[in-house]
């Protein structure tokens, strides 16, 4: 019987491998039931993982389709959404045979999308374009086999897939893009889907949805990363008008991928889940290849996640599943990690080769492993130390900063302090307010007595009154009775009136009847020009239906003519497209040819600096140094069009050109303009080594041009052989044309100086000769000015008058002896310091004291016509006293600053000396008498125009003197201020006059330490 039954025992008995094969299968169906399921919630990623490492195990999806395809896919939209996540999911992750074998699926795919279409609303739609997601992904590896399913290869194997063959890249880009597409479809969707405050983006029905958007963000950053590569390449190839659809279709992905990207990474359930990738917000320039060294990989990273209780395995940065991390054959024998690891274990405990292979490999890769996270850990703790350095760095930092606040807080302190001592002076002015209350409630207890006693004397010339009506009662009954005829004459007069104004309104009456008459007959004019309009309005619509049919029979011959139009334009582009090659090369040649003859017109101003003959023509430096501007202007035009004609574009248009042929023959001729006049200003240079100078400066500056034409000319050329223009060669160039120019002119403004020093005898004598004659003029017209109030005038206006223009004719006479003194005193000093030597090498060695004493002079006959045109206006009534009095205050601290220049180089014993200081102390004199004129004569109008306050009530009185202490106030304020800006501004003058005038430092010092001897009357005060 045992041997019967012995066959029949060994055919019940399974094998090892068929017993594993089935828990495999049966653990694989637990695994994808449990992440397919209905429950609306994400998909658990340790059931996911689980399928990948299934599939690794497997070697390829049968497993993972035989376990779908018996899900209710076509019945629960739930389960629908899950399946096209771990199908995604299992794509990107799992085993390379996965997606060929997925391939058998794809119909299957396609009507699952097709079914769940129907369903308008909800996960109707996002299965539906999940499904064509899925198609597309798959039809993508189908066509490019040598992609993985997470897209993710090294450079050099992405050269490889391209094979270096333009063509290629072509199709690959327009591939990437409808790959993008779908997924910009599909998260659309998925946030369209979602309420517009993403509030629901921490619930599980919200998670569920957003949950398939991680992997799709992962396949978006790799699919973005190679489009931006592809598209370089292509453009370093391809002209640019070939690719301007795909640089239009990337611009419009790359603002839906930015949306994208920002939308997902203000949602909280992102947060610990992915990184997100930073797109920056201006998108490549495919047009400038250098740009692809500033652009930067977007990396997507998730970070690890906690390990499950239930799966003790982990994958590593790629997603090989070989990579079992337990191989401790003492864990716990219920681990499926302990299953998986002893698979090919025998029943005797015996481990087969297969097995000690790949547990050698997975010991290699743990160490590998172990090696990484070392050189990680050291990162980490280089990282850690540098953060320290800044936070050390950091701290230092805000201790200034601390200091810088309390010294900031010390300021608050005194302004608080400020603010305090302030409060107090408001108290004071509140007590002192206080006591004019009680001041003024006494005043009004005094004027109520006053009204007291004034009615009581009122009462009693109300009683006298009544004993002279007694007295005169015969005289009064005679006037009562002529009032009552007079009254009943009014009153007659009243009623006669009453009648006329009856008869007016009867009139009025007539009139509005014959108005309403005419408002019936205007009725009827409007019905009448109601019906011609509706005539007019029956024959506009017949005109329109006219020219309606007109307007479709022109619309069919504007079609014909678009059709011909679109003919002409195809053969006018082609003829372009030919003779494109030839306008090109005809245009450069032209450049060339106008750089040429830059070049000749510069070598034949050299030519000419060269040329005996020029030697004697001249040019003044100022001239010289006024080409400056136009030359450096004309420079950087030529610079500009030179650059407007390469950039961007290897063929520069016909604008672009005109304007460099235009910039380059005005830089050429006002180059060598410049060049001569720089050797005529050298020639008209007394000294011939700062005129050598020059001319060396401008044959610098002629040749540096003829280096940037040169450089130009190369750029140009090397434009021609289809190499990008490098414009940094020409601006640095241009940029030492700019630099020779500037030296050249501030060689020229040397010999220009010097020049200037030898007419300083000269000036002096015109400026003493100027200020005579300006005191004269002066003179003359306060005669005039005189002698016509005198005619013209009377009264007070005649005296004010004649009292200021005494007193200026005094000060204008006080100011003539004055200057005589002082051109005594200056003729002493030049013959005293001048020795053997001329008067004018006494002023050329003394240059500062002169240019100070022309300075006084000017001002004194500057001050000098201010002064009488004051006078003119004041006396016509156009002007102020108070201008007259600044006028003669402004001549006298002129005339004391012409005699501080000439105290500086005389003798402390000269008589003249002491003749000059009689002089000034008569001409201080004479301001103080115009001074105390000016205040006389105000107080005269003042007194003429005395205000009346007899009519004013108490009320206004008080009132009317409030306004005029704010009005006090307010002057006084304004008064200080002045004051201060006029200080402020003669400073401003005296540090001015010691520059530019060139006074000696002695006389500087002499005014700004003791500016009170500018005139005995305080002109700091005015």
């Amino acid at each position: 019987m045992a041997s019967l039954s012995l066959p029949r025992v060994l055919q019940q008995r399974k094998t090892m491998l068929e017993l594993e094969r089935e828990n495999f299968e049966k653990f694989q169906g637990i695994s994808i039931s449990k992440a397919i399921n209905q429950v609306e919630n994400p998909v658990k990623e340790k059931h996911v993982r689980s399928a990948i490492i299934g599939t690794f195990q497997e070697k390829g999806a049968n497993t993972f389709w035989s376990c779908v395809l018996r899900l209710p896919l076509e019945d629960n939209r739930i389960i629908a959404w899950k399946f096209c996540h771990v199908l995604h999911k299992v794509l990107r992750e799992g085993h390379p045979q996965v997606i060929p074998h997925t391939q058998r699926y794809k119909r299957k795919i396609e009507d699952i999308g097709k079914l769940w279409s129907h369903l308008k609303e909800g996960y109707g739609k996002l299965i539906y374009h999940y499904c064509r997601l899925l198609k597309m992904k798959l039809d993508f590896h189908s066509k490019n086999p040598r992609f993985p399913g997470n897209l993710q290869v090294t450079k050099e194997e992405l050269e490889n897939i391209g094979e270096n063959d333009i063509n290629n890249y072509f199709q690959m880009s327009v591939e990437m893009f409808d790959y993008m597409d779908e997924i910009l479809t599909l998260q659309a969707a998925i946030f369209g889907s979602l309420d517009m405050s993403r509030a629901n983006s921490m619930t599980c029905s919200g998670q569920c949805r957003l949950a398939p958007l991680i992997p799709c963000i992962q396949d978006s950053s790799q699919l973005y990363d190679y489009c931006v590569k592809f598209l370089f390449k292509l453009h370093a190839s391809l002209p640019s008008d070939t690719l301007i659809g795909h640089r239009e279709r990337f611009l419009k992905q790359f603002r839906d991928l930015r949306h994208f990207y920002l939308s997902a990474s203000t949602l909280q359930y992102f947060k610990n889940l992915i990184h997100i990738p930073f797109i920056p917000e201006c998108p490549p320039n495919f047009l400038v290849q250098s740009d692809l060294g500033t652009y930067v990989t977007p990396v997507v990273i998730l970070p690890r996640q906690p390990p499950e209780s239930s799966m003790s395995t982990e994958m590593d940065s790629g997603g090989g599943a070989e990579a079992l991390v337990s191989l401790d054959t003492t864990s716990d024998s219920s681990s499926m990690t302990g299953d998986l690891v002893d698979l090919g274990s025998t029943r005797n405990g015996s481990i087969s080769p297969d097995i000690i292979a790949q547990r050698d490999s997975l010991i290699e890769q743990l160490q590998a492993e172990i090696a990484r996270l070392r050189a990680e850990n050291q990162m980490i703790v280089a990282e850690y130390k540098r953060k320290v350095e800044e936070l050390k760095l950091r701290i230092i930092q805000l201790e200034d900063s601390i200091s810088a606040k309390d010294n900031e807080l010390l300021q608050e302190r005194q302004v608080k302090e400020d603010l305090l001592h302030q409060t107090e002076t408001v108290e004071k002015f509140q007590e002192t307010e206080k006591k004019a209350k009680g001041l003024e409630e006494k005043f009004q207890k005094l004027k109520d007595v006053y009204s007291k006693l004034r009615e009581e004397h009122i009462q009693l010339l109300r009683q006298k009154a009544d004993v002279d009506k007694q007295l005169n009662i015969a005289k009064v009954s005679c006037e009562e009775a002529e009032r009552l005829r007079l009254s009943a004459d009014t009153r007659l007069k009243e009623i006669e009136n009453d009648r006329l104004n009856m008869q007016e309104s009867l009139q009025q009456s007539a009139s509005q009847a014959e108005d309403l008459k005419d408002l019936v007959s205007a009725k009827e004019a409007v019905e009448k020009e109601k019906e011609v309009i509706s005539n007019k309005l029956d024959w506009v619509l017949e005109e329109k239906a006219t020219v309606e049919g007109e307007l479709i029979d022109l619309l069919a011959q504007k079609e014909a003519l678009d059709v011909r139009l679109e003919q002409e334009q195809k053969e006018l582009k082609r003829i372009q497209e030919l003779s494109e090659n030839e306008i090109a090369t005809r245009l450069r040649e032209f450049i060339e040819s106008c750089i040429t003859e830059a070049e000749s017109i510069l070598r034949r101003a050299l030519h000419e600096m060269d040329n005996p003959a020029f030697s004697a023509v001249t040019c003044t430096p100022d001239y010289f140094g006024r080409l400056e501007i136009p030359v450096i202007r004309s420079l950087d035009c030529t610079n500009d069009s030179f650059s407007a004609c390469y950039k961007d574009k290897s063929t520069p248009s016909s604008e672009s050109v005109r304007e460099f042929l235009r910039c380059t023959t005005q830089f050429s001729n006002l180059m060598a303009d410049f060049i001569i006049r720089g050797q005529a200003t050298s020639n008209s240079s007394s000294n011939i080594e700062q005129g050598e100078r020059v001319a060396g400066a401008c044959k610098m500056v002629a040749n540096q041009c003829l280096t940037l034409l040169e450089t130009m000319k190369e750029r140009c050329r090397s434009s021609n052989e289809s190499e990008a223009v490098d414009f940094g060669a020409v601006e640095k160039e241009a940029e030492g044309v700019k630099l020779h120019i500037k030296e050249a002119v501030e060689l020229a403004n040397l010999i220009g100086a010097s020049n200037r020093e030898e007419i300083n005898e000269d000036r002096v004598e015109n400026e003493l000769a100027e200020i005579d004659k300006a005191i004269d003029e002066a003179a003359a017209r306060i005669e005039e000015m005189l002698k016509k109030s005198r005619e013209a005038d009377s009264g007070i206006k005649l005296e004010v008058n004649g009292k200021i223009l005494d007193s200026c004719t005094a000060l204008m006479k006080a100011i003539h002896v004055l200057v005589q003194k002082s051109r005594l005193l200056q003729s002493e000093i030049v013959a005293q310091g001048k020795g053997t030597a001329s008067a004018k090498e006494f002023y050329k060695r003394n240059h500062q004291w002169t240019e100070g004493l022309i300075s006084a002079a000017k001002a004194v006959a500057i001050g000098a016509k201010y002064f009488v045109n004051a006078a003119d206006k004041a006396v016509q009534g156009e002007g102020k006293l108070e201008q007259v009095v600044v006028a003669s205050q402004e001549i006298a601290a002129s005339t004391a600053q012409l005699v501080i220049a000439s105290k500086v180089k005389a003798s402390r014993d000269s008589a003249n000396l002491y003749a000059l200081s009689d002089a000034s102390k008569a001409v201080a004199r004479a301001t103080g008498a115009v001074v105390a004129t000016a205040k006389d004569c105000s107080q005269l109008v003042a007194e003429k125009e005395d205000f009346d306050v007899s009519r004013l009530t108490l009320h206004q009185a008080k009132t009317l003197a409030m306004e005029s202490q704010v009005r006090v106030l307010e002057l006084e304020s304004l008064l200080q201020k002045e004051r201060e800006k006029v200080t402020t501004l003669r400073r401003h003058h005296y540090q001015l006059g010691g520059e530019l005038e060139g006074w000696d430092e002695k006389l500087f010092n002499l005014l700004m330490d003791n500016p009170s001897e500018l005139c005995d009357t305080d002109i700091h005060n005015v």
